[in-house]
């Protein structure tokens, strides 16, 4: 299963602080390993939402919002793309993870909805989604 792991903002990465030599090295180690497991998909650190927008959509239209957004608690300051067998072994990598923020940090771990999630999706759909799966799996080579 792929599986999303969110980092939570803290206040000094929504300041635009980055990360120590330290973690940052912390964090190249942890992300070999993910990678030497197979498990990493895909990662990546945010910029802070000063520099963020937001498109709010409705039937009325849409609407612009630019950052910062608060509470910063509930932002993300980055990201993996993890491919897992469970949520379990999602859980038991985030647990391995160095300490991203400054005194405490969230890691929220989302499994994604997968193709066959969608038992209504009519074969037209799932025919199209398999094509583009595979010409975006053809552009990350």
């Amino acid at each position: 299963m792929r599986c999303m792991v969110l980092i939570k903002a803290s206040p000094q990465s929504e300041a635009g602080e980055m990360p120590s030599e330290a973690l940052l090295t912390a964090m190249g180690q942890f992300n070999q390993a993910l990678f030497d497991a197979g498990v990493l998909v895909d990662g990546g650190g945010l910029k802070a939402t000063s520099v963020a927008a937001r498109v709010r959509m409705s039937d009325a239209g849409t609407q612009v919002e630019q950052g910062p957004f608060l509470p910063c608690n509930e932002q993300v300051a980055g990201y993996w793309l993890w491919q897992v067998a469970s949520l379990d072994e999602a859980i038991e990598w985030a647990r391995r993870c160095p300490l991203p923020m400054p005194d405490e940090a969230t890691l929220e771990i989302r499994p994604l909805n997968e193709m066959e999630d969608f038992a209504t999706a009519s074969d037209e759909v799932r025919e199209q989604e398999q094509q583009l799966a595979a010409r975006l799996a053809e552009v990350a080579r």
